[in-house]
């Protein structure tokens, strides 16, 4: 049994993100941040999926005193909140730290981290990942969708509304002839 390896592992600074990307930004402002948070991974759901990403959401603790949780959300996305006291930057640079080995010896591809920190960006980079800032992913994501919702729309005007015209031109006939009381 093989298991399955994604193209690349995507650490994201959650809420890095949110504060730079003005439509989650303003959903913080004006609703709660829990808004922005869910709306986040609803992006991520998406957007992981078609790049066939290893999507880490990483929030930190935000001076809560909790344990760090992990939410397993789909096989392309867990959520991450940090321990108490734990920040998201060394969060993302434990786990780029340790991947790095995984990602260099057994060579299961690409580490990207999405955050606009600048201090976060060369301590992530020197772990031999690359970086991504948030108006970088805000646009991935963004072309991402139109792409996919293009070939969704082509898929759909391709077919016919009928379950016939999926099948083969053999199948077609015997089920006209079924139709007309033909054996």
């Amino acid at each position: 049994m093989s298991t399955y390896v994604s193209q690349a592992v995507l650490l994201v600074d959650g809420y890095n993100i949110i504060g730079l990307w003005p439509r989650l930004r303003e959903k913080r402002d004006r609703d709660e941040l829990e808004t922005a948070r869910r709306e986040l991974i609803e992006v991520l759901v998406n957007y992981s999926a078609v790049q066939d990403f290893e999507a880490r959401l990483v929030f930190d603790a935000h001076y809560r005193d909790t344990p760090g949780v992990k939410e397993i959300i789909t096989k392309n996305l867990s959520v991450h909140y940090t321990d108490f006291g734990q920040t998201a930057d060394t969060y993302i640079e434990k786990s780029c730290a340790s991947l790095r080995y995984d990602l260099r010896v057994k060579g299961k591809g690409r580490m990207i981290v999405a955050t606009s920190d600048r201090a976060q960006q060369l301590t992530v980079v020197g772990y031999g990942a690359e970086w991504m800032s948030a108006e970088q992913l805000a646009a991935d994501v963004e072309s991402t969708a139109r792409r996919s919702e293009r070939r969704h729309k082509s898929r759909k005007q391709n077919s016919s509304r009928f379950l016939s015209s999926s099948l083969d031109p053999e199948s077609q006939q015997r089920l006209a002839k079924l139709r007309m009381g033909l054996h």
